[in-house]
């Protein structure tokens, strides 16, 4: 009996009552045969044939993280990793650089962006987020009958597949973009024995492989299986049918796609072939489904052992009762994900590639919980036997297993708190008073969404189990106003917040203490991990925003003021704490802080009843303590980079302001001038030797007066309190002696060790005003990206300047080529995040490259237009009055050429019109002698450029102009007759 769908609700009841899966448990795998031929024997017998039979070099998977592509949240193709190599980017030095034949199996992740198969998994037999994916390349060595050759070979000898199972198809051909049918690999197929009826032509959709907008790109050919044989099954083919699939596609890259997406062939014709692993190995294997082979059976029966429910039935669609063999899917999928990518340096998180893996988390545990009824630490504990079953081709898994198992268990134990809180907060509203039937409140889930992190895809899943809807025009209004609030500047609250000088007398009239603020640095070390206290506090006063209340309704905006609290609020150049506050009595009401100010020794915190509140009502604090600890990482290396500022440049360096958040810090000093490179390695350096030595950070309060008397301290152009918080590196405050350490005047929150920051990364250094620098710098894994996109853009310079070292444009199409190289990668240095000194290295370079391409663009272009103006010259002679066309898609050209004709004859009226051809855009350049009197240059291409709908401008002697026209002869005629009719020739 197939168990039903337990709703959500009494899932998250049982689990209090559900014991952990032990890892033991997990490791425990079912003693199942092994198949005829296992998934091991089909990836290394890939890898040997390309290796022993074809020479290729084997090349180790690239983590799914993917190296300096910001373009890319995963890798996702075998291909990324060797973009440098297909871009010709590689140094040319480089182990890379030396590639001809490769092949690898590599990790990719398709779950966000462009290639999203997330919501798809478990729906079918056949997708996942994460896969294999076997390739076989050749970079300037063989082409398309060596590889169409090795592939037939290796699937119906090697593999042993019935050659009258598999269809083959080919590029068409596409007449719009001149592209003619790929009637050459068609050819080798019929040779290698593939019948006419099973060789199939299509488009450019199924056909022509693009790397991007811009990049090597060409025809492809495609092999596919017909599961079911014995047929003619070639409608079938590219019709989305699970019984004939796509297992291996071979990828000519013959051209270049330009940015004016023009094609051009490729100076060396490469080869990228790929073939899904878990696709092929069900052929192999005789299976329909991709879990039903053996590198998803042992999870499948791990996580049997773990769930209360019957075995996995392979059921798809309304056969699939309670969505059981779903589930089973999407958990065996989804563990397999996280345990590469936590392996590989991803972790769940807030933006980019960590929030995708952290829905890709939180959909396994709503399954797992939910439909498989599994307990507390099921999921992890699938990670051994994803380890087992992978583990040897990628030996990270077994390496950093019991890592990968705290990070899922801390992620889901999070989760599955929050949903607690959700499924009360929802029951909740559906029995208010004024619930609407039906409609759910958009406020409340607006709430599950930004305070407690549920995607709204969940939201929208727990109310459909109980028939009901989100206000989504509501919940649309509200995403709306929360985006504009948080693109304003300072989020717009602050002077709703902020109370006015009539309220602070009152208070003090009435007696209210100050706020205690003092848990905000009540914070401890636990086995390297932060621990932050409990806050209680008491409302003490509310302000609306014009006066002082005693009670706040539902939705209204108020500042609250308690009598103590651990918010840090926003000064000293520290963003504000963020988090929620609940009331005694109504624990599932969310009350979330938008801002935190001081004001008079008040903490006021910023607020949107969530429900009514009044002066007097308990409440529990609850912290973002995420957010909290990356302002305390990037205050800390704030310190540290200031004093690493002192000790490089002198002790003439000056804070003059400063700005830390949660994802990066802004640091003002005044300097003479910018900083150069080689200062802001050196200051790179000094900053990560303190972070490597995981200095103690140590702070102390004492007398203003005191505290003014240490020996090396900074200070900023601010009213401190007396006493004062003085926060010092690797020593107490009270044994720094001179300038030997950091030591500041500070109110902010910082850590307790240096080691937490990671990595410091400078990737922006700019006067403000002169004599003021403001440096913008990064830490932890945004500075180790950073530090990676700069490599690769080193690489690309590298290579340009190779090539042009190698030998220099001889054709003005290749030097104008060249030229627009340069400016896109400067363009990509100008703006990436990447280490500020070699920013300003690259940028050097680049304009060394610039200067050197636009002179050789010049020279051309002086070149082309002397020969076109010696044509004309021969061609009209030396009359007073020369309007012709010439050639040329450059203005630049067509100027020269006028000035060149002009030389030549240094009385004659002179025009040339270039007519675009793909456009209809027409160009102008004029010229007149210097004594005309009754013909201006710029009067004449004015004119004539209005004529052809466009403009112009100039001198009296020289001008230039476009238009459009679809008859240059016309065109002409009408240039000719308005200069005769002025000149009176």
């Amino acid at each position: 009996m197939v168990p039903v769908r337990v709703p959500l609700a009494l899932a998250l009841r049982r689990l209090s009552g559900l014991p952990r899966c032990s890892a033991r448990a997990a490791r425990s795998l079912c003693g199942a045969a092994a198949p005829e031929r296992p998934a091991a024997w089909v990836r290394g017998s890939f890898l040997d044939f390309f290796r022993v039979q074809h020479g290729h070099r084997l090349v180790p998977s690239a983590p799914v993280r993917p190296r300096g592509d910001p373009g890319l949240l995963f890798v996702n193709a075998g291909m990324n990793q060797f973009k440098p190599v297909l871009l010709g980017t590689a140094h040319p030095r480089s182990e890379m650089a030396s590639y001809r034949r490769v092949a690898n199996t590599q990790k990719c992740v398709r779950a966000g962006g462009k290639h999203n198969d997330l919501e798809d998994v478990g729906r079918d037999v056949q997708h996942h987020t994460f896969f294999e994916m076997l390739g076989s390349w050749s970079f300037g060595d063989y082409f398309k009958e060596e590889a169409c050759s090795m592939a037939w070979t290796l699937l119906t000898e090697h593999y042993g597949m019935p050659a009258d199972r598999l269809y083959v198809s080919y590029f068409s051909g596409d007449a719009a973009s001149g592209l003619p049918a790929d009637e050459e690999t068609r050819s080798i197929w019929l040779e290698l024995g593939v019948p006419p009826a099973r060789l199939l032509p299509f488009g450019l959709k199924e056909n022509f492989w693009e790397m991007g907008d811009s990049g090597p790109c060409g025809p492809c050919t495609e092999i596919h299986y017909d599961h079911v044989g014995g047929r003619d099954a070639a409608a079938l083919v590219n019709a989305d049918s699970p019984d004939v699939v796509e297992i291996w596609n071979l990828v000519f890259m013959q051209y270049n796609r330009e940015l004016d997406r023009s094609l051009q062939p490729l100076p060396r014709f490469s080869v990228d072939t790929g073939m899904g692993l878990e696709r092929l190995v069900s052929i192999l294997q005789g299976k329909r489904s991709n879990y039903d082979t053996d590198l998803f059976t042992p999870l499948l029966q791990a996580i049997h052992q773990s769930s209360k429910v019957g075995v996995y039935g392979g059921q798809t669609g309304a056969a699939d009762q309670g969505s059981v063999d779903t589930a089973y899917r999407v958990v065996a999928d989804h563990v397999r994900t996280l345990s590469v990518c936590i392996a590989d340096g991803v972790h769940p998180g807030m933006s980019g590639a960590e929030l995708v893996l952290r829905r890709v988390l939180r959909r396994a545990v709503r399954f797992s919980v939910e439909v498989l009824q599994a307990p507390q630490g099921a999921l992890a504990g699938l990670v051994p036997t994803v380890a087992h079953i992978l583990g040897d081709v990628y030996p990270e898994l077994h390496r950093e297993a019991d890592r990968i198992m705290d990070v899922i268990n801390e992620n889901e134990a999070h989760f599955l708190s929050s949903l607690q809180r959700g499924s009360r907060l929802i029951h909740r509203a559906l029995h208010r008073k004024d619930y609407k039937h039906d409609v759910f409140p958009a406020s409340v889930a607006w709430s599950l969404h930004r305070d407690l992190g549920f995607p709204l895809d969940l939201v929208d899943l727990m109310l459909e189990e109980k028939g009901v809807q989100v206000d989504r025009e509501g919940l649309d209004r509200l995403m709306a106003e929360h985006q504009k609030v948080s693109s304003g500047p300072g989020s717009g609250l602050r002077s709703q917040v902020t109370l006015d000088v009539v309220s602070l007398a009152d208070l003090q009239r009435l007696g209210v203490p100050h706020t205690d603020d003092g848990l905000k640095y009540q914070y401890r070390l636990d086995q390297d991990r932060y621990v932050f206290p409990a806050c209680r506090a008491t409302v003490v006063a509310l302000h609306d925003g014009q006066t002082l209340v005693s009670e706040v309704a539902e939705g209204q905006r108020c500042g609250v003021v308690l009598d103590q609290t651990c918010f840090y609020s926003e000064q000293g150049g520290q963003s504000h704490d963020q988090g929620f506050f609940t009331r005694d009595g109504l624990k599932d009401v969310l009350y979330p802080v938008e801002a935190v100010v001081l004001a008079g020794g008040y903490v006021v915190h910023q607020v949107t009843a969530a429900d009514t509140l009044k002066t007097g009502d308990q409440v529990q604090l609850h912290l973002d303590q995420v957010h909290r600890l990356s302002c305390m990482v990037n205050h800390t290396a704030t310190h540290i980079l200031n004093f690493a500022l002192r000790k490089v440049l002198g002790p003439s360096i000056q804070q003059r302001g400063s700005h830390v958040s949660a994802d990066r810090l802004r640091f003002d000093f005044s300097v003479k001038s910018s900083l150069d490179a080689s200062q802001l390695q050196q200051v790179d350096r000094c900053v990560n030797d303190i972070i490597s030595a995981n200095q103690v950070v140590h702070s102390q309060e004492l007398p203003l007066q005191e505290a003014r008397s240490i020996q090396g301290l900074r200070t900023v152009d601010e009213v401190y309190p007396d006493p004062v918080r003085v926060v010092s590196l690797a020593m107490p405050v009270s044994e720094v002696l001179d300038d030997e350490t950091s030591v500041e005047l500070c109110c902010g929150t910082h850590l307790l060790q240096t080691g937490a920051i990671e990595d410091l990364l400078i990737v922006s250094e700019r006067q403000t005003v002169k004599g003021v620098s403001r440096i913008i710098a990064v830490t932890g894994r945004e500075a180790q990206r950073a530090r990676e996109q700069g490599q690769v853009l080193c690489q690309d310079v590298d290579s340009l300047s190779a090539r042009l070292t190698g030998s220099a444009p001889s054709s003005l199409d290749a030097a104008q080529r060249f030229a627009k190289e340069v400016g896109v990668l400067s363009d990509a240095v100008d703006h990436t995040p990447i280490p500020q000194w070699q920013r300003r290295d690259l940028q050097g370079r680049l304009r060394a490259l610039q200067r050197t391409s636009n002179t050789t663009v010049r020279k051309l272009e002086t070149r082309e237009a002397a020969l076109k103006a010696q044509a004309l010259l021969e061609k009209n002679g030396r009359k007073e009055l020369q309007v012709d066309s010439v050639e040329t898609d450059s203005l630049s050209v067509l100027m020269k050429t006028v000035n060149q004709l002009s030389a030549g004859a240094p009385h004659s009226h002179v025009m040339l019109l270039a007519a675009q051809r793909h456009s209809g855009k027409v160009l102008c350049a004029c010229q007149v002698p210097k004594d005309s009197a009754s013909l201006s240059a710029s009067d004449w291409a004015v004119a004539v450029c209005r004529h052809l709908g466009g403009g112009a401008g100039g001198s009296a002697l020289v001008a230039k102009g476009t238009g459009s026209s679809g008859d240059i002869t016309e065109a002409l005629r009408w240039a000719e007759d308005f200069a005769r009719q002025k000149t009176q020739r």
